[in-house]
């Protein structure tokens, strides 16, 4: 029977590649029996309720396609990915654990595995999530590797000859291997029995098999990696091929939960809302205010203190830097760290480990990582999978211009806010002040379904008179105007640290005479989701003498300017120097947009 069922996975897996045309039959060819065993004996899930929190949770970290499964948690893009988002996941349910299970009531109890393949063996980022799974101690984490020494050019030998084992041994895994997973059950079974039983730290199964296993002329080649079959090879690979009842799970966990909630009732109440999201009431009067007569500070600073508000009354809040809590301002006066001894720590030390800060979403938790804007360029794999996957993670980017001064153009984002503009369920979001920063963490918070990109100033930046929570909840909002009739003569854009330079050129354009309004365009994707009659009563079409300043790339800009406007932005890369100098060197100044004003209207 266990044949026969294997049997059946493997060519439920070609048909379909063969109906759709494309597909990589190679790993399910392999991976049969893994994933028959784990899903079949080990796997703790209900398939008449698969979102039941306490399953337990898989990731097909060797997988490219994005069909939504259930029982599946992710299936990832690009090749490591899923590594980092199974290292989330179980710190996640080592964190609540921590915070909630009694003596007797361990109501979080489930184990996260992931299916990883050579060439997720070769991407730097499964190492960075393992060194940190390793450090942590995440003993509830088994890693099944796909051990085929196949990939897209041919046999990995050519490119891959490291000691996979000595390198899991020294990151802290233990490590087991399976010398035959083609068939051998009983093998997979004592691996999986054995990774169980190690509680300490995370287990890496080493499980060889064949790429294709049992196509009798394209098993372990490039062919059966990635194309498709073909009807022939079908045919000879059937040729050549010549469960059990249990309780369904849930039902005592819902008895043991249900008996929790009286025993610990405050705890219980704090949990159910984590898990399903339920935001307290009145959550947001916690952020801080700000009016005008306020001092002047980073938004980074703002950020802070929001952050700050934030952590006492969302109990489900938990993230950190890559190294960088000290400069992103990122870590809140009550979080303590996440470490191996203390899993019920909310700040997460991820180290010098970029990519890893923001592949780490953890459910039912409400996640943040935190860098500088422009090393987000090692994090677009995985905030473009947070987009298309509707996590909502908040990526909190810190020195967001070319204001970072003295550290060079390395570290100075030109095109970053373009180009995340232009991707897909993401909200992209650059407050002007301390009132527009705190606007921006409540849409955050608000947005479960889509990530956020605060785009967060490092220096100084006044406090505007006539920005608002409010507007800044609809995108884009008017600052200020001194016209009637929703005819100003021209209309000024602004974002970030810039809104500041617009609100100036309106005040020297209305010094002789100027009908002037100011909008703030903070976040594009939300104020384009506004209706078409609020749009216009922000941006009259009417209306074509236009400005926008921002510290950044032009492109994007021309949707809102037209072809009668002015852009001035920077469309080259920064410079050393400091922030003033650069500002006025790249045209990024009052005077700058006083006479592009004059020009177009």
């Amino acid at each position: 029977m266990e044949k026969f069922v294997n049997m059946m996975i493997r060519f439920l897996a070609i048909d379909s590649i063969e109906k759709a045309g494309s597909g990589h039959p190679g790993l399910p060819m392999g991976c049969a029996p893994m994933g028959h065993i784990l899903f079949d004996e080990f796997m703790n899930y209900n398939p008449k309720n698969p979102y039941w929190f306490n399953r337990d949770r898989f990731v097909l970290s060797a997988g490219h396609e994005n069909y939504v499964t259930p029982g599946v948690e992710v299936t990832t893009g690009l090749l490591g990915q899923g590594v980092p988002n199974a290292v989330g996941l179980a710190l996640s349910e080592k964190h609540l654990v921590a915070r909630f299970n009694k003596p007797g009531y361990d109501i979080i109890d489930h184990y996260t595995h992931v299916i990883l393949g050579d060439g997720c063996q070769m991407e730097g980022i499964t190492n960075e999530a393992c060194s940190l799974a390793g450090h942590w101690g995440l003993g509830k984490l088994i890693a099944l590797y796909d051990d085929n020494h196949m990939c897209s050019d041919g046999d990995t030998e050519v490119v891959f000859t490291e000691s996979i084992e000595k390198r899991f041994e020294a990151l802290g895994w233990h490590v087991v291997i399976v010398r035959d997973g083609n068939t051998g059950f009983d093998k997979i079974r004592a691996a999986l029995q054995e990774a169980k039983a190690v509680k300490d730290r995370p287990t890496l199964i080493k499980v060889r098999t064949t790429a294709g296993y049992g196509m009798p002329n394209k098993a372990n080649t490039t062919s059966a990696h990635g194309k498709v079959l073909g009807s022939a090879e079908v045919h000879a690979t059937r040729n050549n091929h010549g469960l059990k009842n249990r309780t369904e799970p849930g039902v005592e966990w819902n008895i043991k939960f249900a008996e929790y909630e009286k025993k610990y009732e405050n705890e219980a109440t704090e949990f159910k809302s984590i898990i399903t999201g339920e935001l307290p009431p009145c959550w947001e009067k916690s952020l801080p205010t700000f009016t005008p007569e306020s001092a002047a500070m980073a938004n980074r600073n703002t950020s802070q203190q929001c952050l700050n508000a934030l952590a006492k009354v969302l109990p489900g809040l938990i993230g950190g830097s890559a190294d960088l809590s000290s400069s992103n301002l990122s870590l809140p006066e009550t979080f303590s760290d996440f470490q191996e001894t203390t899993p019920q720590g909310r700040n997460i030390c991820f180290g010098v480990r970029t990519r890893n800060g923001c592949n780490m979403q953890c459910p039912g938790l409400i996640p943040y990582c935190a860098t500088y804007l422009v090393f987000t360029d090692y994090m677009c794999g995985a905030m473009r999978m947070s987009a298309m996957s509707k996590a909502g993670v908040i990526y909190v980017t810190t020195h967001d211009s070319i204001a970072v001064a003295g550290e060079g153009p390395t570290h100075q984002p030109i095109e970053h806010l373009a180009s995340f503009r232009s991707m897909p369920n993401i909200l992209t979001i650059r407050p002007a002040d301390g009132t527009e920063t705190a606007g921006a963490y409540k849409l955050a918070i608000l947005n479960r379904k889509r990530p956020t990109i605060l785009a967060l100033s490092r220096q100084s930046v006044p406090q505007i008179m006539g920005t608002s929570v409010e507007g800044v909840e609809r995108g884009g909002y008017t600052v200020s105007d001194n016209s009637e009739g929703n005819k100003p003569e021209v209309i000024l854009f602004g974002t970030g640290s810039e809104l500041g330079i617009a609100v100036k050129a309106a005040d020297e354009l209305r010094k002789i005479g100027k009908m002037v309004r100011v909008v703030s365009l903070v976040c594009w994707e939300v104020f384009e989701e506004q209706s078409e009659e609020y749009k216009e009563s922000v941006l009259p079409v009417a209306v074509s003498a236009r400005v926008s300043v921002e510290a950044g790339a032009t492109f994007g800009w021309e949707r809102y300017v037209g072809v009668k406007g002015k852009a001035i932005e920077i469309d080259r890369f920064g410079a050393s120097a400091p922030a003033v100098r650069l500002y006025e060197e790249f045209g990024v100044t009052v005077e700058a947009v006083v006479a592009a004003a004059m020009e177009v209207c």
